[in-house]
Protein backbone atom coordinates (compact mmCIF):
# COMPACT_ATOMS: atom_id res chain seq x y z
CA UNK A 1 0.00 0.00 0.00
CA UNK A 2 1.82 3.47 -1.18
CA UNK A 3 1.63 5.95 0.93
CA UNK A 4 0.49 9.28 -0.49
CA UNK A 5 2.95 12.48 -1.27
CA UNK A 6 0.83 14.51 0.94
CA UNK A 7 1.66 12.74 3.99
CA UNK A 8 4.27 14.66 5.73
CA UNK A 9 7.09 12.27 7.15
CA UNK A 10 7.65 12.68 10.69
CA UNK A 11 11.26 14.21 12.42
CA UNK A 12 12.69 11.74 14.96
CA UNK A 13 10.93 12.43 18.48
CA UNK A 14 7.85 13.85 16.86
CA UNK A 15 9.49 17.40 16.21
CA UNK A 16 7.87 19.05 12.82
CA UNK A 17 9.84 20.20 9.85
CA UNK A 18 10.71 23.49 9.70
CA UNK A 19 9.37 25.07 6.21
CA UNK A 20 12.50 25.82 3.85
CA UNK A 21 13.17 29.55 3.67
CA UNK A 22 12.57 29.96 7.77
CA UNK A 23 15.25 29.80 10.44
CA UNK A 24 14.31 27.44 13.09
CA UNK A 25 13.51 28.51 16.10
CA UNK A 26 16.22 28.80 18.77
CA UNK A 27 15.77 26.95 22.61
CA UNK A 28 16.84 30.19 24.42
CA UNK A 29 17.06 28.16 27.64
CA UNK A 30 20.27 27.83 29.12
CA UNK A 31 22.53 24.25 29.07
CA UNK A 32 21.13 21.53 31.23
CA UNK A 33 23.18 22.87 35.37
CA UNK A 34 23.28 26.36 34.18
CA UNK A 35 21.06 28.96 35.45
CA UNK A 36 19.41 30.90 33.96
CA UNK A 37 20.31 34.47 33.30
CA UNK A 38 18.18 37.35 35.83
CA UNK A 39 15.87 39.06 33.69
CA UNK A 40 16.87 42.74 33.16
CA UNK A 41 15.72 45.95 34.96
CA UNK A 42 15.38 49.37 33.38
CA UNK A 43 18.06 51.47 35.10
CA UNK A 44 16.90 53.42 37.99
CA UNK A 45 15.95 56.94 37.29
CA UNK A 46 17.98 59.51 37.96
CA UNK A 47 17.56 61.34 41.48
CA UNK A 48 15.53 64.71 40.78
CA UNK A 49 18.34 67.60 41.04
CA UNK A 50 18.13 69.53 44.59
CA UNK A 51 16.26 72.77 44.53
CA UNK A 52 18.43 75.81 44.79
CA UNK A 53 18.44 77.97 47.77
CA UNK A 54 15.65 80.24 48.49
CA UNK A 55 16.08 83.78 48.16
CA UNK A 56 15.36 85.71 51.91
CA UNK A 57 11.61 85.87 52.59
CA UNK A 58 9.96 88.59 50.91
CA UNK A 59 8.65 89.50 54.18
CA UNK A 60 12.08 89.77 56.17
CA UNK A 61 13.12 92.14 54.23
CA UNK A 62 10.20 94.59 54.27
CA UNK A 63 10.66 93.87 58.21
CA UNK A 64 13.75 95.35 57.74
CA UNK A 65 12.77 97.70 55.10
CA UNK A 66 9.79 98.94 57.28
CA UNK A 67 12.26 99.65 60.80
CA UNK A 68 15.08 101.52 58.56
CA UNK A 69 12.11 103.66 57.45
CA UNK A 70 10.50 104.62 60.94
CA UNK A 71 13.69 104.96 62.30
CA UNK A 72 14.50 108.00 59.76
CA UNK A 73 10.74 109.35 60.16
CA UNK A 74 11.27 109.12 64.19
CA UNK A 75 14.03 111.35 63.63
CA UNK A 76 12.26 113.67 61.27
CA UNK A 77 9.90 114.60 64.01
CA UNK A 78 6.10 113.11 65.37
CA UNK A 79 3.99 113.83 62.34
CA UNK A 80 6.34 112.44 60.05
CA UNK A 81 6.73 109.87 62.06
CA UNK A 82 2.94 109.17 62.32
CA UNK A 83 2.39 109.03 59.10
CA UNK A 84 5.39 106.49 58.14
CA UNK A 85 3.50 104.10 60.54
CA UNK A 86 0.41 104.77 58.97
CA UNK A 87 1.96 103.73 55.99
CA UNK A 88 3.88 100.56 57.19
CA UNK A 89 0.41 99.56 58.94
CA UNK A 90 -1.43 99.23 55.08
CA UNK A 91 1.20 96.52 54.33
CA UNK A 92 -0.61 93.20 52.83
CA UNK A 93 0.84 91.24 56.15
CA UNK A 94 -0.61 92.77 58.89
CA UNK A 95 1.04 90.28 61.46
CA UNK A 96 4.47 91.85 60.50
CA UNK A 97 3.67 95.36 59.79
CA UNK A 98 1.59 95.52 63.72
CA UNK A 99 5.76 93.77 64.84
CA UNK A 100 7.37 96.13 63.04
CA UNK A 101 5.73 98.96 64.57
CA UNK A 102 5.77 97.68 68.31
CA UNK A 103 9.65 97.13 67.58
CA UNK A 104 9.68 100.67 66.77
CA UNK A 105 7.52 101.73 69.21
CA UNK A 106 9.50 99.87 72.09
CA UNK A 107 13.38 101.66 70.50
CA UNK A 108 11.69 105.44 70.35
CA UNK A 109 9.44 105.12 73.95
CA UNK A 110 13.22 103.88 76.32
CA UNK A 111 14.91 106.83 74.41
CA UNK A 112 11.81 109.26 75.43
CA UNK A 113 12.19 111.41 79.07
CA UNK A 114 8.67 110.63 80.38
CA UNK A 115 7.71 114.43 80.19
CA UNK A 116 6.24 116.71 77.24
CA UNK A 117 8.43 114.92 74.79
CA UNK A 118 6.97 111.79 75.40
CA UNK A 119 3.30 112.94 75.65
CA UNK A 120 3.75 114.60 72.19
CA UNK A 121 5.06 111.72 70.69
CA UNK A 122 2.10 109.70 72.27
CA UNK A 123 -0.80 111.52 71.25
CA UNK A 124 0.61 112.07 67.45
CA UNK A 125 0.91 108.27 67.12
CA UNK A 126 -2.51 107.39 68.93
CA UNK A 127 -4.68 108.48 66.32
CA UNK A 128 -2.75 106.29 63.67
CA UNK A 129 -3.20 102.86 65.87
CA UNK A 130 -7.03 102.53 66.46
CA UNK A 131 -7.59 99.71 64.95
CA UNK A 132 -4.74 98.06 65.68
CA UNK A 133 -5.09 96.40 68.62
CA UNK A 134 -1.45 95.15 69.41
CA UNK A 135 0.81 98.66 68.68
CA UNK A 136 -2.22 100.09 70.06
CA UNK A 137 -1.65 98.43 73.73
CA UNK A 138 2.02 98.62 73.49
CA UNK A 139 1.57 102.63 73.25
CA UNK A 140 -0.67 102.38 76.17
CA UNK A 141 1.58 100.46 78.01
CA UNK A 142 4.29 102.44 77.47
CA UNK A 143 2.51 105.70 78.86
CA UNK A 144 1.69 103.96 81.94
CA UNK A 145 5.41 102.34 82.54
CA UNK A 146 6.41 106.42 82.09
CA UNK A 147 3.78 107.32 84.74
CA UNK A 148 4.92 104.43 86.86
CA UNK A 149 8.87 105.59 86.88
CA UNK A 150 8.10 109.49 87.00
CA UNK A 151 5.35 110.02 89.46
CA UNK A 152 2.43 110.28 87.16
CA UNK A 153 -1.22 109.55 87.44
CA UNK A 154 -1.92 105.62 87.14
CA UNK A 155 -4.53 102.81 88.66
CA UNK A 156 -4.03 99.71 90.09
CA UNK A 157 -6.23 98.10 87.75
CA UNK A 158 -4.12 98.80 84.91
CA UNK A 159 -1.31 97.89 85.92
CA UNK A 160 -3.23 94.30 87.09
CA UNK A 161 -4.59 94.13 83.60
CA UNK A 162 -1.26 94.78 81.65
CA UNK A 163 0.36 92.16 79.83
CA UNK A 164 3.21 90.12 81.20
CA UNK A 165 5.77 92.53 79.19
CA UNK A 166 4.99 94.79 80.63
CA UNK A 167 4.33 94.09 84.33
CA UNK A 168 8.19 92.50 83.50
CA UNK A 169 9.27 95.60 81.75
CA UNK A 170 7.71 97.49 85.33
CA UNK A 171 9.56 95.07 87.86
CA UNK A 172 12.72 95.90 86.17
CA UNK A 173 12.73 99.58 86.22
CA UNK A 174 12.33 102.35 88.80
CA UNK A 175 9.00 102.42 89.94
CA UNK A 176 7.53 103.14 93.24
CA UNK A 177 7.03 100.86 95.79
CA UNK A 178 3.24 101.01 95.36
CA UNK A 179 3.93 99.88 91.99
CA UNK A 180 6.12 96.77 93.47
CA UNK A 181 3.83 96.10 96.24
CA UNK A 182 0.69 95.31 93.98
CA UNK A 183 2.99 93.60 91.77
CA UNK A 184 4.36 91.50 94.46
CA UNK A 185 0.58 90.71 95.24
CA UNK A 186 -1.25 90.52 91.91
CA UNK A 187 1.15 90.07 88.77
CA UNK A 188 0.07 87.44 86.73
CA UNK A 189 3.33 85.20 86.72
CA UNK A 190 5.19 83.87 89.96
CA UNK A 191 8.15 85.35 88.47
CA UNK A 192 7.22 88.45 88.23
CA UNK A 193 5.78 88.28 91.87
CA UNK A 194 9.17 86.71 93.47
CA UNK A 195 11.37 89.22 91.67
CA UNK A 196 8.97 92.61 92.95
CA UNK A 197 8.85 91.18 96.49
CA UNK A 198 12.77 90.92 96.21
CA UNK A 199 13.00 94.55 95.13
CA UNK A 200 10.84 95.72 98.02
CA UNK A 201 12.94 93.69 100.63
CA UNK A 202 16.26 95.48 98.90
CA UNK A 203 14.70 99.05 99.03
CA UNK A 204 13.72 98.51 103.07
CA UNK A 205 17.52 96.78 103.64
CA UNK A 206 19.76 100.76 104.12
CA UNK A 207 21.82 101.01 101.32
CA UNK A 208 21.01 98.02 99.40
CA UNK A 209 19.01 99.70 96.71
Amino acid sequence: MGSSETQTGGLPGGARETPAGRPAPQDRRPPAGQPEAAPRHAAPEAAPAQAAPQPEAPDRWRYARHLDRLAVAGAAGAAGEAGAVADVLRDFDPVMAQSAVVTHLDRRAVRLPADAAFGDWARALRPVLEGHAFPARRLREWTLLKALTCGGSWSAAELTDASDWCQRTAVQSQVCDEALALLAASARTRRVRIAAARRLLRRAAPGRE
